[in-house]
């Protein structure tokens, strides 16, 4: 056949609607407002993108791809707007596409209708203008007749009462049928150009010819009416006609080859006679056609179907002769009525595509894009994706309650079987020896390299010297500071035995007594210290061998020789006699089959570990990803939804369940198996020799595990009192280091003052040979010295002072703002003023500074004022002793000895001011007019005390109460703590953090 193939038959198109501009944006911004409560300026750019993608979609737009994906975009658009907005009013005009009548609406339901419309319209004129000699083009005019016919049918289906023509039910029944009969029509001309069998092809031409039939009748009415296009009448009746000529053409070939030649004959000339009436309305039509007066038709829609129907008139006709002179040379069968030929069977081979197909594809979802209100979510649809999502979290938590269950349930079983730690020994037995395993364990591992880092940063030797050298220092320091006591007080009897009672200053057994107890109590500590640290370096030389074992590569060597009895290389565990050598193989074989397959069943469980582990892995992060919001939008409007759709949705996750629920269930027949060799490998191998040796070689490295275990403990304790040692050391040497230097201050001030006294007995002593050698008088001449002190010292001496007449009372503890909170040695206050009188003397020596040691006393202390003492009323008045002048002011020391002992401070001034020995008389002393106490009732003055006895031994201790007050440190604590207490508590019993032994 020639015709189709070369011709191409004109496909009528739908006309598209015209519309004016619409405002979107002041509804939008309303029902924003109005509704959901938030502002509409957030939301104006979405409101200026959906003005312009209908302005897009609806003017200036062609008939093309590109209209179609505006189109496209601009109604998805519309579908999301009406689920927020089904209330919005707005004014769409729009003009009827065949009649051109303005018709002006404000539901977008007719905004809608009328751009599937426009879509519809947009396909059919894709299809027309396809070229359907390529099989691509016919293709697409197949595809879009069909989805043409779709958007038709959509419109039809879902708006009714149409408010205009075009979009009547009669309008749009009549449209649909004739794309499908154009849709018709193309598949016939695809299978005359494949050649397909006849009888097929005249059953399709025969559905086009009645659909173009019955069309032709409903396009006389519409035309009658003014509604469609004449030159439509025209081509649907010639295509009705040239369709009926092509049923009996190609039924004829068929009844031609069936032998049936005079059916063939009949049905040729009817064919014949169709063909002429189709080209004569097509050559009518050629000769009138216009194209400006139908534009939906192409512009060769004349010329072409005249073409075609003259071609195959021609063809028709030469067939018909050809049959009637075979008919009449050859066959000569009797020619039946064409009323009585049978009817032609039809076929219809083309279907609607729905509006739902069209936009169920990914394309076309990914022209509309995304939401432009897609924050604006009602509160209906939070509510139910809210329930969706706890629905989502009650799944999870079900499939990880179970696999947790799971994973419990199989370690539970390994670990009661005892698989993981018994299979070695089996192992090693399979083997026949013992070196199955690594040497050394893991622990031991850990330990090693721990003592390696802690090594590496400073070892233990490092310390033990630092620590020494530490002890070393503090030694020297106080060998140092008993010297300077020792020759000071040397000085200070030596002046006194040569300028005898010309020479007044104080001993300095009274004050340096506080000095002396710090002094021996830093001698007691560090003694105490030596002997912890004596401890400390014999623990250190009972691990030193073995810690240095463990850090030597030996340590291989030592796990492997403890391993092994005797130290003689592998044993045959199974122990068998050499007799019976073959049944040592196969029970050794036995064995390694049991462990194989239980080793295998072991890879099996965490394999399936691992992938159930992956497969909650995905269905989490699909579950967390998974958002329904867009549908729950969609389907708002349709009651009693919601559930059907969790329903279907959720089943997403099923293959996840059940991939989960198989390997719970695989992973239990694995457990039974596992445990079923087990038993048979322990029956088989776990009383035999093999078993016991096995313990015995556990035993011994067991063992040695607990030697170093022990070498490494006490290496801990080592380095452990190795720091409190070196911390208390520091610490000690803090204070030695404050007592050198307040014993060098004490020590300084005592030779300015020794040296300003010496030269005033000097001076005097000169004066005394000049004068006459009458005899002084009585005032001039010294006192007579007392008696010496009775045997109990100063503690007689201090009960004398007692006021009130009772037992002694221990001195009150010093206020809590102790004047040395802040600074080392408060500055004394200067002394009262004193009346003016010419001295009999040189006056004393310009003032020097201050003593480091002399500050003034608290004015709590009782015994402050025990030096003025010294006379009675009736007696000659005697004066204190002679102060040092005052120190300069020092500044504040960070931590001295002051601070560590304020109470001994304390005790120093009352030492100063109570001296036993008679005061020198009154023209020598520069403060002989220092103010004396009123009162005739007190105790007389201690007597004076020999010089040379009380420096040739210690001074006798304080009594019990005044040496808690003075230095309340016990001595068999070791070790003081730090800081120094506050000035409301007692000072620590000992050092607090170094206990003897460092606590070891």
């Amino acid at each position: 056949m020639i015709g189709s193939s070369a011709y191409q038959s004109p496909l009528i198109s739908i006309p598209k609607k015209t519309t004016e501009e619409v405002d979107w944006t002041t509804p939008i911004r309303s029902a924003i407002s109005r509704s959901y409560g938030e502002d509409p300026d957030n939301y104006a750019t979405e409101c200026a993108n959906l003005q312009r993608c209908r302005q897009d979609a609806v003017k200036g737009a062609g008939s093309d791809m590109t209209a179609r994906d505006l189109l496209y975009k601009y109604f998805g658009q519309l579908e999301l707007l009406e689920l927020r907005f089904a209330e919005i009013r707005v004014n769409f005009p729009w003009r009827d596409a065949f009649t051109n009548k303005l018709i002006t609406q404000t539901s977008i339901a007719y905004e809608k209708a009328s751009i599937i419309f426009q879509i519809a319209a947009t396909h059919s004129a894709i299809a027309a203008s396809q070229s359907r000699s390529d099989p691509e083009g016919l293709k697409r005019a197949f595809y879009y007749c069909r989805t043409c016919a779709g958007m038709l049918t959509y419109i039809n289906d879902n708006f009714l009462h149409a408010p205009s023509t075009d979009l009547s039910r009669e309008v749009i029944k009549f449209l649909v049928g004739l794309v499908m009969a154009q849709a018709t029509e193309i598949f016939f001309e695809k299978c005359a150009d494949e050649k397909k069998g006849n009888a097929l092809i005249s059953k399709i031409a025969a559905q086009a010819a009645s659909m173009y039939t019955s069309l032709s009748e409903e396009v006389k009415e519409f035309m009658g009416k003014g509604i469609l296009d004449r030159n439509w009448v025209t081509i649907v009746q010639t295509k009705s006609k040239y369709f009926s000529s092509q049923a009996q053409y190609f039924r004829a070939q068929a009844d031609n080859a069936a032998g049936k030649h005079g059916d063939a004959l009949v049905r040729l000339t009817l064919s014949e006679t169709y063909a002429k009436e189709a080209h004569r309305s097509a050559s009518s039509f050629a000769s009138a056609f216009v194209t400006q007066m139908s534009p939906t038709l192409p512009p060769d829609a004349g010329p072409s179907l005249s073409d075609l129907t003259k071609a195959h008139l021609a063809l028709c006709t030469e067939k018909k002769n050809e049959a009637q002179r075979e008919n009449d040379l050859i066959y000569n069968e009797v020619l039946p009525t064409a009323e009585t030929l049978p009817v032609i069977e039809k076929t219809s081979v083309a279907t609607i595509i729905s509006i739902q197909d069209v936009y169920a594809t990914a394309d076309v979802q990914k022209v509309i894009g995304p939401d432009l209100f897609i924050r604006l979510i009602p509160l209906s649809v939070h509510e139910s994706a809210s329930v969706y999502s706890e629905e989502k979290a009650k799944l999870v938590r079900g499939e990880v309650e179970r696999v947790d269950n799971a994973e419990v349930e199989v370690k539970s079983a390994l670990e009661s079987l005892g698989v993981k730690e018994g299979l070695m020994r089996f192992k090693a037995m399979a083997d026949g020896a013992l070196d199955g395993e690594e040497e050394v364990p893991v622990e031991v591992r850990r330990w090693r390299e721990d003592i390696v880092l802690v090594e590496e940063r400073e070892s233990v030797e490092g310390l033990m010297a630092q620590l020494n050298r530490l002890k070393g220092n503090v030694q020297q320091e106080l060998d140092s500071v008993s010297r300077d006591l020792e020759i000071e007080s040397r000085d200070c009897e030596a002046m006194r035995v040569k300028y005898d009672h010309l020479f007044t200053q104080a001993p300095s057994a009274a004050l340096t007594k506080t000095l002396r107890q710090d002094l021996k109590s830093h001698y007691a500590a560090l003694e105490a210290a030596s002997a912890s640290d004596k401890q400390v370096v014999a623990i250190w030389d009972s691990v030193k061998g073995e810690i240095g074992l463990l850090l030597s590569p030996e340590i291989e060597q030592v796990f492997k020789a403890s391993t092994e009895k005797g130290g003689t290389g592998s044993e045959n565990l199974l122990d068998l006699d050499i007799a019976s050598e073959t049944q040592d193989d196969e029970e050794k074989a036995k064995i390694r089959q049991f462990v194989d397959e239980i080793e295998e069943r072991l890879n099996r469980l965490n394999r399936i570990s691992r992938e159930r582990k992956e497969v909650l892995k995905d269905l989490k992060e699909k579950v967390q990803n998974d958002d329904v919001s867009h549908l729950l939008l969609l389907n708002r409007r349709n009651t009693g939804a919601e559930n059907q759709l969790f329903t279907t949705e959720l089943q997403k996750f099923f293959p996840a369940q059940q991939r989960l629920t198989a390997t719970v269930q695989h992973e239990q027949s694995l457990l039974q198996e596992l445990s079923q060799l087990w038993r048979g490998l322990r029956d088989l191998a776990g009383r035999g020799p093999g078993a016991r040796k096995w313990e015995e070689r556990e035993k011994r490295k067991k063992d040695t595990i607990r030697r170093f275990s022990r070498a490494r403990d006490g290496y801990m304790e080592v380095r452990d009192g190795l720091a409190k040692g070196l911390q208390f050391y520091n610490e000690l040497t803090e204070l030695t280091n404050g007592l050198k230097k307040n014993v060098k201050s004490f020590i300084s001030d005592r030779t300015v003052e020794r040296e300003s006294m010496a030269a005033s007995a000097e001076t005097q002593r000169r004066l005394s040979v000049s004068t006459p050698s009458s005899p002084p008088s009585l005032a001039d001449k010294p006192p007579a010295r007392p008696p010496p002190p009775p045997s109990q010292g100063l503690d007689s001496a201090f009960a004398s002072m007692n006021l009130r007449g009772g037992p002694p009372m221990s001195p009150p503890p010093p206020p809590n703002h102790s004047p040395w909170a802040n600074t080392q040695y408060a500055t004394p206050p200067p002394p009262p003023q004193q009346p003016q009188r010419p001295p009999s003397f040189p006056p004393p020596p310009p003032s020097q500074p201050h003593s480091a040691y002399q500050p003034s006393a608290p004015p709590s202390d009782p015994y402050a004022s025990l030096g003025m003492l010294g006379s009675t009323p009736s007696s000659t008045p005697s004066a204190p002793p002679p102060r040092p002048p005052p120190p300069p002011s020092q500044p504040q020391q960070p931590y001295g000895y002051a601070q560590s002992h304020p109470q001994s401070q304390g005790s120093y001034v009352q030492h100063q001011r109570q001296q036993s020995f008679p005061p020198p008389p009154p023209a020598q002393s520069p403060y002989s007019n220092y103010p004396s106490p009123v009162g005739g009732a007190l105790p007389p003055p201690p007597p004076p005390v020999n010089y040379q006895s009380q420096y040739s031994t210690p001074p006798p201790p304080p009594p019990q109460h005044q040496q808690q007050h003075v230095y309340q440190q016990p001595h068999q604590q070791q070790y003081p703590g730090f800081p120094p207490p506050s000035s409301q508590q007692q000072p620590p019993h000992g050092y607090g953090g170094y206990s003897p032994g460092y606590g070891l």
